[in-house]
């Protein structure tokens, strides 16, 4: 059985009957349009795209890791403005000889991502395509806060992080290689496990600056020294390299402290705090900001790749 064979609306029914609406949702899919509550009177949004053969492999994941990562890319956004993620908004296009059941299952991990921060699948579109795509749009809420951009950061704060990077990385690296082991480091790649709740957290404790570590800790982090005008040094002695990382390093020959600083899709959160504030659980130092321009380690410029480039498709 194809899509073909079930068409555009008995592949919608399929889907739709699979994802179960939270509180937040009004109004949700089978009208032109969701009704999802804004209790804050402020919506934070954002979006981001999979595509196949860039983003994802079909011989590499299932179609439920696909969609435990593409939640989790857009719901981390979120997290990252210091909001509670609300709705997602899917928009998936697709070739005609997809077996169905690929989108069912599809629908079954974003609904299961979106579930671990109280969100709701609430509509969205399909169309007919010769690449497997994956749009996502995520809906926030900020709850009475004020959001935190990439450019509050001031000198002498605090830089942190919650959550893990280099995992997605180096499971990408060892799939890459032709392995399938250690499983660890590929479930990592597959399903990213991001720390949702640290993102309002950090906002309510304080928080100058905040961003989603999508594209690499080096990158990101050097989005926000670029919007808040000022230098950021991170300590490399604040990055453990866990034992399966360093013996997956050490068989592949690749230094594991590229895919810490370099390597993205864990979606940990980074973000700089007053030096006087107290870090909330979860949260971790692993830098200051300080006057100046650009991203340094340990006082110096680092020599290896900085992060992912989407249209050079390697890290540079």
């Amino acid at each position: 059985m194809t899509v073909t064979d079930v068409g555009e609306f008995g592949l919608i029914d399929r889907v739709t009957a699979r994802l179960a609406q939270g509180q937040n949702c009004l109004l949700g899919p089978g009208d032109d349009g969701a009704v999802v509550a804004a209790p804050d009177r402020r919506v934070v949004a954002s979006t981001d795209v999979l595509v196949e053969g860039r983003h994802f492999r079909r011989d590499w994941s299932s179609a439920r890791d696909v969609g435990h990562r593409a939640a989790a890319a857009n719901l981390a956004d979120i997290a990252a403005m210091g909001a509670t993620p609300t709705a997602l908004l899917v928009a998936l296009c697709m070739p005609a000889e997809l077996d169905p059941a690929w989108a069912e299952e599809l629908a079954d991990g974003l609904g299961a991502e979106a579930a671990l921060v109280g969100a709701s699948v609430v509509g969205g579109d399909m169309s007919g395509s010769p690449t497997l795509t994956v749009a996502v749009t995520a809906l926030g809420d900020l709850a009475g806060r004020a959001p935190v951009v990439r450019s509050g950061a001031r000198p002498g704060d605090v830089v942190a992080l919650a959550g893990r990077t280099g995992w997605s990385a180096a499971g990408y690296t060892v799939l890459s290689r032709g392995f399938r082991t250690p499983r660890l480091l590929v479930e990592a790649f597959r399903r990213p496990e991001v720390p949702y709740a640290a993102g309002p957290a950090a906002a309510a404790a304080g928080a100058t600056a905040m961003i989603d570590v999508s594209d690499g800790l080096l990158a990101d982090l050097g989005h926000v020294a670029t919007a808040s005008g000022v230098a950021i040094d991170l300590s490399r002695e604040a990055f453990e390299v866990p034992r399966q990382m360093r013996d997956a390093a050490q068989a592949l020959g690749v230094d594991p402290y590229t895919w810490i600083l370099a390597g993205g899709e864990d979606h940990a959160l980074a973000a700089t705090f007053p030096a006087d504030a107290a870090l909330p659980d979860g949260w971790r130092p692993v830098g200051r900001v300080a006057a100046g321009a650009g991203v340094t380690v340990d006082g110096a410029a680092y020599s290896g790749p900085r992060g992912w480039d989407h249209f050079r498709r390697t890290a540079e």
